[in-house]
C-alpha cells in the first residue's frame, strides 16, 4: 500500500482516475465527490449538490468533465478544468439509484446505469436524453463503452451482460454465465475482450 486516503465523512462508494492520472475523484455515502491529487494524493477541491450518496464518478475522455450518479436519482456533471465551480447539468430520468456512468470514447454521450432497470443515454453538452434502453430484469450495475464507440456492454443483478448497439439500441448479444449478480463490466482498450466481475465472486473474460 502506498497511501491510504481519507476526508470522507462515510464510506466511500466510487473511484476514478482522470485520464492522464493527474487528478482521483471519489463518490461516498456522505453525498460529495472530493477530487485528490493524483501525485500526493492530497485533497484538492469537494463537489457539493447530491441529495443522497455517490455511487458512480467517470472522467471524460479529455478530463474536463466529471459524471456522478447519485442514490437521489440524478447524474451530475462537473466542470473540473476550472479552479472555481461552475454550474452543473443535473440530468433526470432515471427512477432509481444510479449505480454506474461512462463517456463514450469520443466524450459526447453518457451512458447510466440504474436501479429501475434501464440504461440511459445522454448528449454531453446539452443534457438531453438521447435513448432508454430496457431489457434486463433487475438493476443495472455496471456500463462500459467499447472503444469503437457503437456498443455498450451493461451488466446486472439478473446475472447476465448485455451488449447494446449504440446507435438503436437494439440487443447484440446476451452473455449469461454468472451465477449471481454481475457487478462490473469493462472492455479491453482494443475493445476485442470484455472483463466481468459477480457476485459469484468470478471474474470472467468474453472474447467479442
Amino acid at each position: 500500500m502506498i497511501r491510504s486516503l481519507k476526508g470522507h465523512l462515510y464510506y466511500f462508494l466510487a473511484v476514478a482516475f482522470s485520464p492522464d492520472g493527474k487528478t482521483l475523484a471519489s463518490g461516498s455515502g456522505d453525498c460529495t465527490i472530493k477530487l485528490w491529487d493524483g501525485i500526493t494524493l492530497t485533497q484538492k477541491r469537494i463537489f457539493k449538490g447530491h441529495d443522497d450518496s455517490v455511487h458512480a464518478v467517470a472522467f471524460s475522455p479529455d478530463g474536463q468533465t466529471l459524471a456522478s450518479g447519485s442514490r437521489d436519482g440524478t447524474i451530475k456533471l462537473w466542470d473540473v478544468s476550472s479552479p472555481v465551480r461552475k454550474d452543473t447539468i443535473t440530468l433526470t430520468g432515471h427512477g432509481g439509484v444510479v449505480y454506474a456512468v461512462a463517456f463514450s470514447p469520443d466524450g459526447q454521450t453518457l451512458a447510466s446505469g440504474s436501479a429501475d432497470n434501464t440504461i440511459k443515454l445522454w448528449d454531453v453538452s446539452t443534457g438531453q436524453e438521447k435513448l432508454t434502453i430496457q431489457g434486463h430484469a433487475d438493476e443495472v450495475r455496471a456500463v462500459a463503452f467499447r472503444a469503437d464507440g457503437m456498443t455498450i456492454a451493461s451488466g446486472s443483478h439478473d446475472r447476465t451482460i448485455k451488449l447494446w448497439n449504440l446507435n438503436s439500441g437494439d440487443l447484440v448479444e446476451i452473455l449469461s454465465e454468472h451465477s449471481g449478480a454481475v457487478k462490473s463490466v469493462v472492455f479491453s482498450l482494443d475493445g476485442q475482450m470484455l472483463l466481468s466481475g459477480g457476485s459469484d465472486k468470478t471474474i470472467r473474460i468474453w472474447s467479442c
